[in-house]
């Protein structure tokens, strides 16, 4: 009996060894499961930002393998164009230093040799190499030569050649002879393609520089150039479409960081952003185009010098053969000056693409010179007269620029909140909760708060320590001992019961704290971020008051442009602000 009554007591204190390793071992378990959950979390993070990082990386190399291949290809363009058209520079610095070897009397018959040897054996397809050598055998009384080299660059190139002695002959003060060239040119012209040289005339119109015959003439030409342009719809809409993008180029940057709480609680913030924008395109549209209509220009004293100025535009512009090569290399150029990004390369180029066209309706001509006077050639008095003449097309874009701005305003802006938050080992994602700011603060913080406090209370209630799931187990051991050793021993049956649960026990008692603890520290994390929450609802509805102040301030604007727009339509019509000076008598004659 007594060795039967010690193989029990072995037997208990086996199975409460056993018990209590048990209970270790799922502590340990819950344990490693926990802090697995944890590293599986973080190395998610890291793997994500691992990506982020590498597509940076990707995209930094991508830019730079761009700027390398266009600085090589710079570089191969800029041979090119010097090998095959380098001798052109030359022809174009003798142009004009030509004429104002004229005025001194330097030009002898030595120099018309000079020029006929050199320049047309250099150039032999170049149109003001044959212009220049007429000129020289002009001032050297050599009338065969003239008239020979005359005809080989109108052959060569005729709109550029008759603009060119136009321009030489008003230069001397030969009056009829340069309206005859005028007139000559714009005969053959088509409005519907003019070349690139035709910006000479509006630089010439702004200068004066053809007198009262000329400037009549030209008034008429380009009225009736423009009543038969403007009865195509297309035409006319291009030409909006124009003065659309240049105010949109004065758009605001961002506002983000006026309304950070606004924009990061609002799915209508993109709209808000780009609607205010916009509107603060008025200031910046009112502001240039004031500043550009009320400024002064100081016409050249000799009229000389204001045609050497039109003749440089004029024989400084590329010839139509190196046109594609200056387009390839003025892309590349863009490239590198934006680092690589390739559609910021091509919007610029775009932007520029007036300079590389070989031909440009009328309409267009005048919208460039009005938008982008360095991609054509002209001056800032040029500009001022041609944004005159196009204001119909201005007013238009910029009432279809007001109208799109305040249709785009959200009539209904919403706060969406619904976020994941990291509660210990455990995540808790509160399902999306969207609310109208149309309807009172208290009204939302309402909802939001009820919202919270719904998808709250089961997550935190499924963080209770499963009594009924730890206690089974115990208890069906216990029984078990008293079933099987109760038949044995009673006494020791009961010792060995009491043994087993309340060691289990101890350990429930100990999860069941530790649960109740992780519960409360839930609760307190979860009103924390539900606090939060509503902080940022009060902070954005009252970044949303802001916007609207802000907003209305920026479109009342559009009342003063409207008016500046409008004003264009008597603001130097037509005219030149040169026209008031004293014309010498001998300019006429």
């Amino acid at each position: 009996m007594v060795e039967v009554d010690f193989a029990l007591h072995q037997k208990v204190r086996e199975v409460g060894n056993l018990v209590a390793r048990l209970s270790e071992q799922v502590g340990s378990v819950s344990g490693q499961v926990s802090s697995v959950e944890a590293k599986q979390q973080q190395t998610a993070t890291e793997l994500q930002q691992l990506r982020n990082d590498f597509l940076a990386f990707m995209q930094r190399s991508q830019l730079i393998a761009n700027v390398q291949r266009a600085e090589t290809r710079i570089g191969v363009i800029q041979d090119q164009v010097d090998h095959e058209f380098g001798h052109h520079k030359t022809v174009r610095r003798t142009a004009v230093g030509m004429l104002q070897a004229f005025d001194v009397g330097l030009v002898s018959e030595e120099n018309v040799r000079m020029v006929s040897e050199q320049l047309m054996l250099q150039t032999p397809r170049y149109w003001l190499a044959p212009a220049l050598v007429a000129l020289a055998s002009w001032s050297a009384d050599d009338r065969d030569l003239c008239e020979r080299a005359v005809e080989e660059a109108f052959r060569r190139s005729p709109d550029r050649t008759s603009l060119f002695f136009a321009l030489v002959l008003r230069r001397q003060n030969r009056r009829q002879g340069a309206v005859r060239w005028l007139r000559h040119y714009l005969l053959a012209q088509d409005p519907a393609r003019l070349g690139r040289e035709f910006a000479v005339i509006l630089e010439s119109i702004a200068q004066g520089a053809f007198g009262l015959e000329g400037r009549e003439l030209l008034n008429k030409t380009l009225h009736g150039w423009r009543e038969q342009l403007m009865d195509s719809a297309d035409a006319r809409a291009r030409q909006v479409k124009r003065w659309r993008d240049e105010i949109d180029t004065l758009r605001a940057p961002s506002a983000k960081a006026e309304f950070p709480r606004l924009a990061s609680v609002s799915p209508q913030w993109p709209e808000l952003d780009a609607v205010l924008s916009a509107a603060r395109a008025q200031q910046a549209l009112l502001d240039k185009y004031t500043a550009l209509m009320e400024q002064e220009f100081q016409p050249s004293g000799r009229l000389e010098d204001a045609v050497d100025d039109i003749l440089d535009r004029l024989v400084s512009e590329y010839d139509d053969d190196e046109l594609p090569l200056r387009r390839d290399l003025a892309f590349n150029k863009a490239v590198v000056d934006h680092d690589g990004d390739l559609d910021a390369a091509r919007s610029a180029a775009e932007a520029d693409s007036a300079s590389y066209e070989e031909t440009l309706d009328y309409l267009t001509v005048q919208s460039a010179a009005a938008l982008n006077p360095a991609a054509i050639g002209t001056s800032a008095a040029t500009q001022r007269l041609a944004v005159a003449a196009c204001h119909e097309w201005f007013f238009q874009a910029h009432a279809g620029f007001t109208r799109d701005c305040r249709a785009a305003v959200p009539q209904d802006v919403r706060a969406s909140f619904g976020s994941a938050h990291s509660v210990g080992a455990q995540m808790f994602q509160l399902p999306p909760w969207q609310g109208s700011f149309t309807q009172p603060l208290a009204t939302l913080e309402d909802s939001l708060a009820g919202h919270w406090d719904q998808h709250m209370a089961p997550f935190i209630n499924g963080l209770a320590y499963p009594m009924v799931n730890k206690v089974l187990p115990p208890a069906l051991v216990v029984v078990g001992i008293l079933v099987i050793i109760g038949q044995i021993s009673l006494g020791f049956a009961l010792l060995a019961a009491l043994v087993t649960g309340g060691i289990w026990g101890a350990f429930i008692f100990k999860g069941a704290r530790a649960a109740q603890n992780h519960q409360a520290n839930a609760r307190r994390l979860l009103e924390q971020a539900k606090t939060d929450s509503l902080h940022q609802l009060r902070a954005a509805s009252a970044e949303l008051t802001d916007w609207y102040e802000k907003f209305r301030a920026a479109d009342a604007v559009e009342v003063r442009c409207r008016e500046l727009i409008t004003s264009l339509s008597t603001a130097t019509e037509g005219g030149s602000p040169f026209e008031g000076r004293t014309v010498r008598k001998e300019d006429d004659r």
